[in-house]
């Protein structure tokens, strides 16, 4: 019989794809008043360099860049806040159409997991229509990409980012920990 332990909370992160129009410092203070305070973000890159798939909807000349949020939470809080970016994208949709797409997911120690409403086969069901796809997993001292990985989670960029944010995750889960024993 396998012993249940409690489970390390995690660090949230948000890719964010905008129309070049978008005002992304105004955009950026909206996502911290509604979600959290952000403390890292990666540069902004040419997000059409990687893939046409929000193309028909948002347009030419997408950007993106990814977002870490300061407070480490439970994992299974995931599902929630993928429901609630949809909700805040629909808010600012113009005519019918997303003006930026707002993809959370977690990181911990030894993996990277985004949220979708898509099932697949690498996907597991969280709950209120809401999966959850295995992107990256840690070995050899970095994040390694799998089979489905999507084209702008390969790039040095995003590598560099996720090093960095599980830098400062293991340094709030050794402080959270080191909190949590004291407090026992």
């Amino acid at each position: 019989m396998g012993i249940i332990k409690p489970v390390k909370p995690v660090k949230f992160f948000c890719g964010l794809t905008f129309q070049p129009q978008i005002d992304i410092a105004r955009l950026l203070t909206e996502v911290e008043k509604r979600f959290d305070v952000i403390d890292l973000t990666s540069d902004t890159y040419d997000f059409d360099a990687f893939t046409d798939y929000y193309r028909p909807e948002m347009g030419d000349g997408l950007r993106k860049l990814f977002i870490a949020f300061r407070t480490l939470r439970p994992m299974e809080e995931l599902v929630e806040l993928k429901l609630r970016s949809n909700q805040f994208e629909a808010e600012y949709m113009k005519e019918g159409s997303r003006t930026f797409n707002l993809d959370p997911g977690y990181l911990n120690l030894a993996k990277v997991v985004l949220a979708t409403t898509k099932d697949y086969s690498h996907r597991l069901y969280l709950g209120k229509g809401i999966y959850g796809d295995l992107h990256l997993v840690f070995r050899a001292g970095n994040y390694q990409p799998q089979p489905w990985t999507y084209p702008d989670y390969k790039q040095p960029l995003a590598a560099e980012f996720f090093l960095q944010l599980r830098e400062i995750y293991r340094d709030q889960l050794q402080f959270y920990l080191k909190d949590l024993h004291k407090n026992t």
